[in-house]
């Protein structure tokens, strides 16, 4: 099985994390993550696009530290690392979700 790169705490950037989010498919898989507060296949987001660009957005997104992927047989399932970033940058994510 493939091991994906999940960044560390103490290596996410508060840069990285506002330049993944400032590309609106990205902001829009952020944003339905954090509004239902659960892990979700990424077949959840094909309303936003196709599986190939969509791939691309979650790599961005997990190299950046705000979604944790697990696989799990053929399908990836993905989070955000809400509890994690909140520590590092407190207040950051809800002022992202409330004026977006």
């Amino acid at each position: 099985m493939k091991s994906l790169l999940h960044p560390s705490l103490d290596t996410i950037t508060v840069e990285q994390v506002l330049y993944a989010l400032s590309e609106p498919t990205r902001l829009a898989i952020f944003k339905q993550l954090y509004a239902c507060q659960q892990e979700r296949n990424c077949s959840f987001f094909s309303d936003l696009g196709q599986k190939n660009n969509l791939s691309h957005h979650f790599k961005i997104l997990r190299e950046s530290g705000i979604i944790h992927v697990r696989i799990e047989g053929r399908q990836r399932f993905i989070s955000l690392r809400q509890a994690e970033l909140d520590k590092k940058f407190s207040g950051l994510l809800i002022a992202i979700y409330k004026n977006s």
